[in-house]
């Protein structure tokens, strides 16, 4: 669903990123610029990040937001913003109103992570739960705005907001002036199309290239057909582009600019975001690893200096807990089994022992006596273990199946 015509508004030009820039200055962070040497080693260049994890609000959408909300006229402002977000536009939105003295109301699903429903709040926002999925928070922000006169700010359809995601592009110009090719996760596409037209401007022989979670992915059909096309029940980890219809807006700026466009699958998603955190020390939400995922599925498609914008940080722990288990069994670090065995005593001791031999580290055990699909002498355990890889993973399987056990899943 989009909330803008395209053609009835003015087109997003270098001069407004740069005019963003300085309604900017004090209130965005200019975040920083740091390497990375596992993934340079991969690309053969050297690949850097761009930290707007770090940015306040845990992501780059306070940019977008506090431009779109500075421009409102002042019988705007006084009339207060509507916002409809699960997570990150609702915090820019938020702090961005309470930075300006602005009266914010922002729509967010039920099911939002309550983290970020408690920062929302912590920023000065009203905060109105409706709806179980993004599209009908939008609808309920959207009647609120039509009731009440409210200004309704678009997560991503408006040109203010494009110009103030822009920033973020010229100051990879000012940090990495040396690039060649800059990879950024799309959702909507405010970013993408912001970084692009600030860079392609500049630098017309940069190379940009977005991602897109392939459960999520509306651009590559979009493209193809040449004007937005919505995907039907978008799913993935990474709610922040986990977005079912380009905006007007961007999709143009995309559509002209953007290089090209990639998916990745969940696992790479969670192998990714297990990358930033042990070997960058950086907390990154699933979209926020998305480029990460793109440079490690194929390394050899991006000409460096690259930068990997990290587009944000406000991952709900429980999903963290979730996707770091996920990341690990992608890699082979981790592995969940259930097998049968007689009940009888010892026999628990002796499957701990055989695990012992091939050294695989039992993180937790489930023993089951009582089950209708088990003998009356039989047990099901399943067991949860730290391993050391895809090899040693098969090594465990086989020893427990050398040991007489049957392997169920």
């Amino acid at each position: 669903m989009s909330y803008s015509t395209a053609d009835s508004l003015p087109p997003v030009t270098l001069d407004d990123v740069r005019g963003a820039q300085k309604m900017l200055t004090g209130v965005a962070r200019v975040t920083a610029m740091e390497g990375s040497r596992h993934l340079s080693q991969l690309v053969g260049a050297p690949v850097h990040f761009k930290c707007e994890n770090l940015q306040r609000t845990g992501s780059f959408k306070l940019r977008g937001a506090y431009v779109r909300i500075a421009g409102l006229l002042p019988e705007e402002r006084a009339a207060g913003v509507v916002a409809a977000s699960a997570g990150n536009h609702a915090q820019g939105v938020a702090l961005a109103s309470a930075l300006l003295g602005v009266r914010s109301t922002v729509f967010m699903p039920k099911g939002a992570p309550l983290p970020k429903i408690s920062a929302t709040r912590d920023y000065g926002a009203e905060v109105r739960l409706h709806g179980q999925v993004v599209d009908e928070t939008l609808a309920a922000a959207q009647e609120y705005a039509a009731e009440t006169g409210a200004v309704f700010i678009h997560p991503f359809d408006h040109p203010d907001i494009i110009a103030g995601q822009g920033t973020v592009g010229l100051e990879i110009l000012e940090q990495c002036p040396e690039v060649r090719t800059i990879v950024v996760g799309i959702g909507g596409g405010g970013l993408a199309a912001g970084i692009a037209m600030a860079v392609k401007t500049l630098r017309p022989d940069v190379r940009i290239v977005g991602v897109q979670a392939a459960g999520a992915a509306a651009y590559p059909p979009s493209l193809a057909a040449g004007r937005p096309v919505a995907v039907d029940n978008p799913v993935t980890m990474a709610d922040g582009i986990r977005v079912g219809r380009p905006g007007d807006v961007p999709f143009r700026i995309v559509g002209d600019l953007v290089d090209e466009v990639r998916t990745v699958t969940e696992d790479e998603l969670a192998t990714a975001l297990l990358l930033c955190l042990e070997r960058a020390k950086l907390v990154v939400e699933p979209a926020g690893a998305s480029p990460v995922a793109a440079l490690l599925s194929d390394p050899a498609a991006f000409e460096g200096p690259v930068v990997a914008v990290l587009s944000g940080g406000n991952v709900d722990p429980v999903l963290l807990q979730r996707v770091l288990r996920h990341g690990m069994a992608a890699q082979g670090r981790y592995l969940a089994v259930r097998l049968r065995l007689t009940d009888r005593p010892g026999a628990l001791a002796t499957l701990l022992g055989v695990l012992s031999v091939v050294d695989a580290n039992v993180l937790d055990v489930s023993h089951v006596r009582t089950d209708p699909r088990l003998g009356l002498t039989e047990a099901e355990v399943e067991l949860h273990l730290e391993t050391k890889g895809t090899a040693h993973c098969v090594e465990v399987g086989q020893a427990l199946r050398e040991a007489g056990y049957t392997v169920i899943g």
